[in-house]
């Protein structure tokens, strides 16, 4: 098991599995994932953190592994008498994930911090490893396109991607990390950082978003290695090069690497991307090949060991 504070900045259903991989190899206790919170909103009156409850169940084994989101042998009967109801039921809350949000919800009309919260429910979920949101405060993610402004839940599930992206933005009253985000990024004990394969767009950069998270990885004198989010052009999961396209970019690892420059020492990409190791590490930046298609457990976890591996190489 690998010995050292790992921190990993993760978005849903991508980061996730790589999340698991590293929960199978590094000791728990001090593996710590900053997650993305500009997906939350809220919906019937809850409060949803579907990248924070993503990455909870898929390390406490009891994720919707079909799906990559909500929970394994969940049922449905809240989500269709709401729809007898006639409510606007187009995001799908399962009754087990349901009862969560409840909790989550009543928690924070008491005043209670997200953070705070979070840990009681990964406490609850016996989870050793430490999930922190990246912020306290509402960032909301806002997906222009020509459909007009959309929030990311009504562009990415109500809309079902479909609209064309012309711009991404954050907003946020008060955007700061929460102290724990910000102790664990300056511990002077930290091994490496990992920006998981989540979407660059729609699941890292609202952490990046934040200036005090921003700064800190890019001034951080530890390993800092990314995985690339797409293979051959193709994107592992979601829109990300639908997106890509739409901002006019390559959908190649080269711009995947040229987006995280400034906060990556490594990058870690697909054996099918070979031809594109000497333009990315004519930018500075070490490049390690790996099979990083996760299909499985087994997937997952030898991932998560070339990507330690790769960052005891760059230390």
């Amino acid at each position: 098991m690998a010995s050292g504070k790992i921190i990993a900045l993760s978005g849903g259903v991508g980061g996730a599995k790589l999340g698991l991989g590293l929960h199978q190899i590094c000791a728990p206790e001090e593996l710590y994932f900053i997650t993305n919170t500009g997906d939350d909103f809220l919906y019937l009156g809850f409060y949803i953190a579907p990248d924070v409850d993503t990455l909870v169940y898929t390390l406490a084994g009891v994720n919707n592994t079909e799906t990559g989101w909500g929970r394994a042998d969940e049922t449905w009967k809240t989500h269709n008498v709401l729809g007898e109801l006639g409510a606007d039921n187009w995001f799908k809350l399962g009754d087990k994930d349901l009862a969560l949000h409840l909790h989550r919800s009543k928690a924070l009309r008491n005043g209670e911090r997200l953070t705070s919260i979070t840990q009681d429910i990964a406490n609850r979920f016996h989870l050793k490893a430490t999930v922190l949101p990246m912020s306290d405060h509402m960032i909301q993610t806002v997906v222009d396109t020509n459909k007009g402004l959309l929030s990311f839940q009504e562009y990415f599930v109500k809309q079902a991607n479909k609209p064309k992206i012309k711009n991404i933005s954050f907003k946020s009253k008060n955007p700061e990390p929460s102290a724990e985000v910000t102790e664990i990024l300056m511990d002077p004990d930290l091994k490496g950082i990992v920006i998981c394969p989540s979407n660059p767009y729609l699941s890292i950069d609202p952490i990046l978003s934040i200036e005090k998270i921003r700064q800190s990885i890019t001034e951080s004198k530890h390993p800092r290695v990314a995985v690339s989010p797409i293979i051959n052009g193709q994107s592992v999961k979601g829109p990300t090069t639908k997106i890509m396209d739409e901002l006019g970019l390559e959908t190649n690892v080269l711009t995947i690497a040229q987006h995280y420059k400034d906060y990556i020492d490594g990058i870690v990409i697909d054996t099918s991307d070979q031809d594109y190791v000497g333009q990315i590490e004519s930018m500075g930046i070490q490049v390690k090949l790996s099979e990083i298609m996760m299909n499985n457990d087994d997937d997952k976890k030898r991932v998560a060991e070339d990507v330690i591996h790769f960052i005891d190489h760059i230390s």
